[in-house]
């Protein structure tokens, strides 16, 4: 199965920054996307950003544009995450999830079920 980890979170101040990388492993094709999400405290999982690692093709919700910047290293299948000017709001355990289809950045805000494999989450905190 395709495995997938998360790293980088930790604790920032307002307005810091912080990168994450997502490394995944077990692919038996060339094309995927490679999905960000996160989830706060007692709030739903959200899709914040997707790669698609063909073409590089970036996708980001609105809350997040002009902060944050999604990466990609296809020949260590990993994707970055660069997050600037954090702010409180945006504490959460953040996952990244890939999936074989390589359509799949068409659907990570709505249908996040659609994403096969996921990693375990880091621990992002901003706080003062």
């Amino acid at each position: 199965e395709v495995q997938v980890v998360e790293s980088g979170g930790g604790l920032v101040q307002p307005g810091g920054s912080l990168r994450l990388s997502c490394v995944a492993s077990g692919f038996t094709v060339d094309d995927y996307a490679i999905a960000w999400f996160r989830q706060a405290p007692g709030k739903e999982r959200e899709g914040i950003s997707c790669i698609n690692n063909f073409d590089g093709t970036t996708y980001y919700i609105d809350s997040v544009k002009g902060r944050f910047t999604v990466s990609n290293d296809n020949a260590k299948h990993t994707s970055y995450l660069q997050m600037n000017n954090l702010k409180p709001d945006d504490t959460a355990v953040y996952y990244c999830a890939v999936d074989s289809q390589y359509d799949r950045c068409y659907y990570y805000i709505d249908y996040h079920d659609l994403f096969g494999a996921w990693g375990q989450g880091t621990q992002v905190t901003v706080s003062s």
